[in-house]
C-alpha cells in the first residue's frame, strides 16, 4: 500500500512564495518610495540652484549699475561747488566795461580761456550749461522760478529774465537755471 502524501510542504512552499512576493513587494514599495524621495530632493535642489543663479545674476547687475552710477554722479558734489567758480567768471567778464576790455585784454583773455577750459573740464565729465533765453517756456524740470511779474507783452509762463543758467550732469540735474518768469494775463 502506498503511503499517504504529505501535502503539507506544498502548504509551506506556497506560503514561503506568498512570503517572498510580499517582502519584494515592500523592496519594491521601499524602492520606489526612495526613488520619490530623491526625485523630490533632486527637484528642491534644482530649485534652490536656479534661485541661486537668479539672484547671483540680479547681484551682478545691481553691482554694474551701482558702478556705472558712481562713475557718471560720484563726482556731483566736486561738479556742484565748482559751479559758483564759472558763475564768478561770468559776472566778472560781463562787468568789464569796453575801456576796461583794451586796457586789459590780456587778463580778459585769460579769464575767457581759463572759462573755456572749465567747460571743457565740465564736458569731458558729462557736465552740460542749461542756457534759457528770454523768451523760452519755463519748464520746472530745468528751471527755477527766481520771481513772477506780470510784464505785458509777454505770456505766462513765459521766461523774462535769466539770473543764472544751470547745468545737467549727464541726465540729473546738478542745479536748475534761475528765471524770472512772467505772470501775465493778457
Amino acid at each position: 500500500m502506498a503511503e499517504p502524501k504529505n501535502d503539507d510542504f506544498l502548504d509551506d512552499l506556497a506560503q514561503a512564495e506568498a512570503e517572498e512576493q510580499s517582502h519584494h513587494a515592500d523592496e519594491i514599495d521601499d524602492a520606489e518610495a526612495e526613488i520619490e524621495a530623491l526625485r523630490a530632493e533632486r527637484d528642491a535642489l534644482q530649485d534652490k540652484f536656479m534661485r541661486a543663479l537668479a539672484e547671483a545674476e540680479n547681484a551682478r547687475k545691481r553691482s554694474e549699475k551701482d558702478r556705472r552710477e558712481a562713475e557718471n554722479y560720484g563726482g556731483s558734489k566736486l561738479a556742484r561747488d565748482m559751479l559758483p567758480v564759472y558763475d564768478n567768471m561770468k559776472r566778472a567778464l560781463e562787468a568789464a566795461t569796453d575801456e576796461q576790455k583794451e586796457v586789459s585784454a590780456a587778463l580778459i583773455e585769460g579769464i575767457e580761456l581759463t572759462m573755456r577750459e572749465l567747460l571743457n573740464v565740465f564736458s569731458k565729465h558729462g557736465i552740460t550749461l542749461i542756457s534759457p533765453e528770454v523768451g523760452d517756456k519755463f519748464d520746472p524740470n530745468h528751471h527755477e522760478a527766481m520771481f513772477e511779474a506780470p510784464l505785458p507783452g509777454t505770456k505766462s509762463g513765459e521766461i523774462i529774465q535769466v539770473s543764472a543758467q544751470g547745468f545737467m550732469l549727464h541726465d540729473r540735474i546738478l542745479r536748475p537755471a534761475q528765471v524770472g518768469v512772467s505772470s501775465f494775463q493778457g
